[in-house]
C-alpha cells in the first residue's frame, strides 16, 4: 500500500476511470491520503463522477511519473462518509475545506477501493502487481 500511496502523492495528477451507462469517463484527481489502513480518494458527491461510483463502483485509476512509469490500480469504489473521515481528508488536503464546507451544499465523498490490485509498469514492458 505505501509504493501505491506514495507514486500517486508524488505524481498528480492522476486518473479516475468510471462507467457512465455504456460510456467510459476519465477525469484527473489529485486527492489521495491513508485512513485505517486504506488508500482514500475522495469526489463532490454533487458531481457526476458520484453518481457514476453509486451505479457502478467497478474503477481504475492510473497514474505516471516523469520517467514513464506507471500504475494501475483496480477495484470496487465503497464510500465512507463518516464525520472522522472527512475530517481527515480536510487535514490531509486543507484546501477541501474550502469547497467542501457546506454541509448542506457541496460535500466530499471520501472513497477507498475494495479488492483492490495495483499493476506498476515501465515502457520497457516491465510488469508487477502489488495488493495495495
Amino acid at each position: 500500500m505505501k509504493e501505491v500511496l506514495e507514486f500517486l502523492k508524488s505524481n498528480k495528477p492522476f486518473y479516475l476511470a468510471t462507467m457512465d451507462g455504456d460510456q467510459a469517463r476519465v477525469r484527473p484527481l489529485g486527492f489521495v491520503m491513508e485512513y485505517d489502513g486504506k488508500i482514500f480518494f475522495g469526489v463532490g458527491n454533487h458531481k457526476n463522477v458520484y453518481r457514476q461510483l453509486k451505479a457502478s463502483p467497478k474503477v481504475e485509476i492510473s497514474g505516471t511519473d516523469p520517467e514513464s512509469n506507471w500504475v494501475r490500480i483496480t477495484g470496487r469504489a465503497v464510500f465512507d462518509e463518516r464525520p472522522e473521515v472527512i475530517e481527515a481528508a480536510f487535514t490531509a488536503m486543507p484546501q477541501l475545506k474550502n469547497i467542501y464546507n457546506d454541509p448542506k451544499a457541496f460535500q466530499i465523498a471520501p472513497f477507498y477501493l475494495a479488492d483492490a490490485e495495483a499493476g506498476f509498469f515501465d515502457m520497457k514492458g516491465g510488469a508487477r502487481t502489488v495488493k495495495p
